[in-house]
C-alpha cells in the first residue's frame, strides 16, 4: 500500500473540524486467494476492432495482459480522438496468482517546461498553448507501458500482441461517427498543422461515416516498437522524428527527455466498503483517492433503506468532499508529499460525516470559493478477464478530444495535450473545471494529475472490472459503477444506467436526462441542490465473473456506437 508522508502545512479549518480522528494508516484488505478459472475470457472496450483484437491474441496463447496491448494499440489506430501512442495510461493489474499492481504510464513534462508559456499576458491560463500544439503534449507513456506489460506481465512477444494494430492500420478500416465528428470538431485547429492535415483531412475535407481509412505511419511506429520494445519509439528513428517536429513546431521535447520516460509501478490503493474489496488507482491518479474517501464517507449510511432522493443527497455530498479535497492536495508522488494516510482513512471520513446534513445540500461556498466549467467527456476504457482469472482495468488519454490535434511528420503518432492537467494556475480551472494547487504545478519530469479511475472489485460471490472516460466525470462514473455493482446489477445494467456528477466547483449537479424521477429531482432540488441537465456521458466498459458460476459477462456503454462487450 502507499504509505506518503502527510504535507507540513495545517488543513483548512472546516477539514479540522471535520477530522475526529487521525491515524497512519487507512483500512484495506488482503488480496484474495486465487479463485477458480473461469476457463473463458471478457473483453469490453469502446469500439469493436479493439476488442476483437484482444480476443485473437488471446487465440493465440495470449493472457489479458498480452489481449489489453491489442486492445490499446488498436485503439489508438481506429479511436485516436480518445487515446493512442501519443498520450498515456493507467492500470491496475490483478494476476491469477493473487498479486497486483498499479501500471503508472502516465505523460511528464518535458525538463524544459516553463509555466510562462502557459498564460496570457494578464497572467491567465492561456488555452491555446495548453490545448493545442506540441507545447500542450507531455512525453508520452503508452508505448513504453506496452512494453513493459510485454515483458513483465504477458506470455507473448511484443510484436504478436501488436500485429493486430499494425495491420488494421496499414491495411484499413472505416471510420466511425465518433471519429469523423471528432475531426470535424477540431477541424480548424488541424488545420494549423501539415501532417495532421495529411493524416486527418485527405484531400484537404473532412471524412465522412464509412469512408475508408489507413495509418501507414503510425503502422510503421507500432512495427518498430514491436521489433525493439521501448528504444523502438524512445530512441532512433521514431524518436528523432519526434523531437523534430515538435521542434520545428515551436516546441520543447528534447531526445533526453524521450530516452528519460520511466513507467512506473506502484501499489494500488485497496478499500473496504461493506465487505468488498475495491483495488483503484493512486496518484498520480486522483481518482482512486476520491473513489476511496467517497466510499469511506458512505460507509457509514445504510443506503439500502434510503428513499432515492435522500440516498442520492449523501453520494451528492461525500462527492462534493472529495472533489474539494482532490482540488487541494494531490500531485505526482514522486514529487508532492500527499496526506494520502488522512485522505483515506475511515476515521477522517467519520468527520467528514458529521458535517453532512441529512436533507440539506452544503454550498460549496462554505468552502474555499472558486469557479469552474464544464466536465469534459474524453479518455477511454477498457476491461479484460481471461481464462486463467488474470485482469487488467485499464484507462487511455490524449486528454482533450484529438488531443493537441498534432501529428509528428513521418510518425502517425497524434499527441496529447495533457499539459492542460497541471494546475497551470493555482486555483484556476483547467477544460474539464478541474482546479489545483502548488501540488499539481508543472516540474520538469512531472506527471501531471489524473482522473482516471481504472478499478476491480471483488467480493465473496463476484468480481467487477470498471471503469470510464469522461474527464472529472470519470471518478464519480465509476463510484456509480462500482454501487451498482454491489447493488447487484449485471454489466449492462451497470453500464447503461443513468449517471450524475457533482464536483465541488461547480456548485451544481450535471444530470443525465432521465436519471431521476420527478419526485426525486424536486425533492433534492428542496434539499438545496441545483441539478443542471445535460447530454449523455461516459463510455464505460465492464466486465463481471460470477465465482459461484464461473459465468463471465461484458458490456460496452450503449452510449456508444461502436462499442463491443464480448465473452470468448
Amino acid at each position: 500500500m502507499n504509505r506518503v508522508a502527510p504535507v507540513s502545512r495545517t488543513p483548512a479549518v472546516w477539514l479540522s473540524a471535520a477530522l475526529l480522528v487521525f491515524v497512519s494508516s487507512f483500512a484495506c484488505a488482503d488480496a484474495p486467494a486465487p479463485a477458480a478459472r473461469p476457463g473463458h475470457a471478457a473483453i469490453a472496450s469502446a469500439n469493436f476492432h479493439a476488442t476483437e483484437a484482444g480476443l485473437e491474441v488471446l487465440a493465440k496463447g495470449g493472457n489479458a495482459f498480452d489481449a489489453a496491448i491489442a486492445v490499446a494499440s488498436t485503439l489508438s489506430v481506429v479511436e485516436p480522438e480518445s487515446s493512442g501512442i501519443g498520450g498515456g495510461f493507467m492500470a491496475v493489474l490483478h494476476r491469477a496468482d493473487g498479486r497486483e499492481v498499479f501500471l503508472d504510464a502516465r505523460e511528464t513534462a518535458p525538463a524544459a517546461v516553463d509555466p510562462k508559456d502557459y498564460l496570457d499576458k494578464n497572467g491567465e491560463p492561456n488555452r491555446d498553448t495548453a490545448l493545442n500544439g506540441p507545447l500542450s503534449a507531455g512525453i508520452p507513456g503508452e508505448p513504453a507501458g506496452l512494453a513493459w506489460l510485454a515483458a513483465h506481465y504477458g506470455k507473448l512477444p511484443l510484436s504478436a500482441s501488436l500485429a493486430p494494430a499494425i495491420r488494421i492500420a496499414r491495411d484499413g478500416f472505416e471510420l466511425d461517427g465518433r471519429l469523423a465528428d471528432a475531426i470535424a470538431g477540431r477541424e480548424q485547429d488541424i488545420r494549423r498543422w501539415p501532417a495532421s492535415v495529411a493524416k486527418y483531412l485527405p484531400d484537404g475535407k473532412v471524412p465522412t461515416k464509412g469512408q475508408h481509412w489507413r495509418d501507414p505511419d503510425q503502422a510503421r511506429t507500432l512495427e518498430l516498437l514491436g521489433a525493439h520494445g521501448f528504444d523502438g519509439f524512445y530512441r532512433g528513428e521514431v524518436a528523432g522524428k519526434l523531437v523534430d517536429a515538435v521542434h520545428a513546431a515551436g516546441g520543447n521535447w528534447t531526445a533526453k527527455d524521450l530516452a528519460g520516460y520511466q513507467v512506473k509501478e506502484r501499489a494500488p490503493i485497496v478499500v473496504d466498503y461493506r465487505g468488498y474489496r475495491v483495488v483503484t488507482a493512486p496518484p498520480s491518479s486522483s481518482g482512486g483517492v476520491a473513489l476511496a474517501e467517497i466510499l469511506n464517507i458512505l460507509s457509514g449510511y445504510d443506503l439500502g433503506k434510503l428513499d432515492e432522493a435522500h440516498r442520492t443527497h449523501l453520494v451528492i455530498e461525500a462527492m462534493r468532499r472529495a472533489f474539494r479535497d482532490h482540488n487541494d492536495y494531490l500531485g505526482d508522488p514522486d514529487f508532492v508529499k500527499m496526506p494520502l494516510d488522512m485522505l483515506l482513512s475511515p476515521y477522517y471520513a467519520a468527520g467528514l460525516r458529521q458535517t453532512i446534513l441529512p436533507d440539506k445540500a452544503t454550498p460549496s461556498s462554505m468552502l474555499p470559493v472558486s469557479t469552474g466549467t464544464d466536465p469534459g467527456m474524453h479518455t477511454t476504457h477498457f476491461s479484460v478477464i481471461d481464462k486463467d482469472g488474470n485482469i487488467a482495468s485499464i484507462t487511455l488519454t490524449v486528454n482533450y478530444t484529438m488531443g493537441s490535434t498534432f501529428v509528428a511528420a513521418g510518425t502517425g503518432v497524434l499527441l496529447n495535450d495533457e499539459m492542460d492537467d497541471f494546475a497551470l494556475v493555482p486555483n484556476k480551472p483547467n477544460v474539464y473545471g478541474l482546479l489545483g494547487s502548488v501540488a499539481n504545478a508543472p516540474a520538469p519530469g512531472k506527471r501531471m494529475l489524473s482522473s482516471m479511475t481504472p478499478s476491480i472489485v471483488f467480493g465473496a460471490d463476484r468480481v467487477g472490472v470498471i471503469g470510464s472516460p469522461g474527464g472529472s466525470t470519470i471518478i464519480t462514473q465509476v463510484l456509480e459503477g462500482v454501487l451498482a455493482f454491489i447493488d447487484g446489477k449485471d454489466a449492462a445494467g451497470i453500464v447503461g444506467q443513468k449517471r450524475y456528477h457533482h464536483q465541488y466547483m461547480p456548485d451544481r449537479v450535471d444530470v443525465e436526462p432521465g436519471a431521476f424521477d420527478p419526485a426525486t429531482a424536486d425533492a433534492l432540488t428542496r434539499m438545496g441542490h441545483t441539478l443542471k441537465e445535460r447530454s449523455p456521458w461516459g463510455y464505460m466498459n465492464v466486465v463481471t465473473w460470477d465465482l459461484k458460476t464461473n459465468r463471465l459477462d461484458a458490456a460496452s456503454d450503449p452510449r456508444r456506437e461502436s462499442g463491443l462487450g464480448k465473452v470468448q
